[in-house]
């Protein structure tokens, strides 16, 4: 009996096996790897020893008075806050709309996602060009409108450059929460807005007693995705402004490259990475927990 159990127990583990192993090969061992080097001052160049680059949690100090750091903190988290209001609201309309019994409807929906499956890349190259100040196609829009008043260096001021990072960012990715929202509305029973329309609900009153409570754990959802993948938005930064004007568009990924590859702190930049994980692990668990009570309610 034990023989037959311990061979159906072998049997089980075979399965899961290469998943634990791909797991444990490209998840935790380079956890494990990226805090060694946390506690270490290793220049990326020099044979790596513990012993001799050890250096205890003083990357980790340094890190938490990093005035640069907290900043780049600061411009991820308005970012954030610009998608989860702009980038949402846009992609909620929009959804609303497909979802109605328009003509070209399934026109529309592939129109609206086409944004998110462009290249990060191509696009921050497009619009570099259009926010350019010297031949930029929204300066020229402005100078023909008569708005000349209007024109700026976009990118190079540091009043804008965050700002214009952040509507770019939205435009990139409002077409993902179109798709779930799309889906979390398709799952409402319409004979729940027939028996609103009957007992004389307006719009407003329908979207406000009927979807919106229905809809909440897709909303959740949707700001959970949109606060994790915010936070560690990077290329469209690299590509349009490199973090600057100074360090005006400063992000913790780009922070955490710089302190890479241009300073060779590798130590240093593990410490940065592990401390935006373990914010990025609270805003997680703590969304879970908000996600809960919702439903709970």
């Amino acid at each position: 009996m034990k023989l037959a159990k311990f061979k159906n127990d072998l049997g089980n583990f075979s399965f899961a096996f290469p998943a634990i192993l791909i797991f444990s090969i490209f998840y935790i061992y380079p956890f494990i790897k990226v805090f060694q080097l946390s506690v270490c001052n290793w220049n990326g160049i020099d044979a790596f020893s513990f012993s001799k680059f050890y250096t205890g949690f003083v990357n980790f100090r340094e890190v938490l008075m990093d005035k640069i750091w907290w900043q780049a903190m600061w411009h991820a988290a308005y970012i954030t806050l610009i998608a989860l209001v702009l980038q949402n609201a846009l992609a909620l309309i929009l959804a609303l709309a497909c979802d109605r019994d328009l003509k070209a409807r399934n026109f529309y929906r592939v129109i609206f996602f086409i944004p998110p499956v462009l290249s990060e890349v191509v696009v921050g190259l497009i619009w570099q060009w259009i926010y350019d100040g010297n031949y930029g196609l929204l300066n020229y829009s402005l100078h023909s409108m008569g708005l000349a008043q209007w024109v700026n260096n976009w990118l190079s001021n540091p009043k804008t450059a965050l700002t214009c990072i952040a509507i770019v960012h939205c435009w990139k990715g409002f077409g993902w929460g179109f798709i779930i929202l799309l889906a979390g509305l398709q799952t409402i029973p319409r004979q729940l807005y027939e028996a609103a329309k009957v007992d004389g609900a307006s719009s407003w009153q329908t979207f406000w007693r009927v979807t919106v409570p229905l809809m909440m754990p897709v909303f959740v959802l949707v700001s959970i995705l949109t606060i994790l993948g915010t936070m560690q938005v990077f290329v469209l930064i690299y590509t349009m402004t490199g973090g600057g004007p100074g360090y005006h568009t400063e992000v913790p990924v780009t922070r955490i490259l710089a302190s890479m590859v241009s300073s060779s702190r590798f130590g240093y930049a593990c410490a940065q990475g592990i401390l935006f994980g373990l914010v990025l692990l609270i805003v997680s668990f703590t969304q879970k927990k908000i996600s809960e009570r919702v439903k709970q309610a």
